[in-house]
């Protein structure tokens, strides 16, 4: 393909933007895949990628892994979130944040998290316990597994001076996550760790992550009592 002048993602979102709102591509139609948008704009594939995602930020798309992209059949408003670094949180709140890292070890994956991810059930994954602080106070447990195979790097990584969110999106960023909320009742172990008494509530966030198409995490985060994630729609 002859080389053109290099397209930018917002070139190609207010292209396929157009499309959408002239009925070009009307509601419910499947979208060419990444690949054909791609070479149509004479691309890399990850531009096409980040146009899609904040087109779905929007509600003009949606996206499902392998059924493709899809224009939205009814409009909708989305709820935007940020996650923002744990280290940031705790700093924006004009507060002192600690990290340590409490357990790491290689283990071959558990059934439940084969699951989850859709990896063998003996795929290597890298298991680490976190616990991040605000002012020497408890403020977030965070237990991740980390899949070797997708970021073989991470497995001699140092993780003891930040924690490992921090070292993956420098190292090897997402490009796809599910995320889960729920509140949970703290058991023994929780409890002590957040310095709180069993049967304390507490929200826990559930994060699956993939990069292009290939599981790299499964985080689990528990909050201190009393946190709250605010959102704007």
């Amino acid at each position: 393909m002859t080389a053109h002048k290099r397209i930018s993602f917002q070139v190609v979102r207010d292209e396929v933007k157009r499309r959408i709102e002239t009925r070009i591509w009307p509601q419910g139609s499947l979208l060419p895949t990444e690949t054909q948008l791609a070479e149509e704009f004479n691309c890399a594939r990850a531009t096409v990628n980040r146009a899609l995602r904040e087109l779905a930020d929007q509600g003009f798309v949606e996206r499902k892994r392998k059924s493709g992209t899809r224009v939205k059949k009814e409009p909708s408003k989305h709820a935007k979130l940020e996650f923002t670094l744990t280290r940031q949180t705790v700093e924006n709140q004009n507060s002192i944040y600690r990290y340590a890292l409490v357990e790491r070890n290689v283990v071959a994956s558990p059934g439940w998290l084969a699951s989850q991810l859709s990896v063998s059930p003996d795929a290597r994954v890298l298991h680490l316990v976190c616990m991040h602080y605000a002012d020497n106070l408890p403020f977030q447990l965070e237990e991740r597994w980390i899949n070797i195979a997708a970021v073989p790097e991470v497995e001699h990584a140092d993780l003891n001076s930040h924690g490992p969110h921090e070292w993956l999106l420098n190292a090897a960023p997402f490009t796809e996550a599910e995320v889960a909320f729920c509140a949970i009742s703290a058991d023994g172990r929780l409890a002590e760790f957040m310095g709180t008494t069993a049967g304390t509530s507490m929200m826990q966030l559930e994060r699956i992550t993939w990069k292009d198409g290939e599981p790299m995490t499964f985080s689990r985060m528990t909050h201190h009592p009393g946190f709250r994630i605010r959102t704007k729609y």
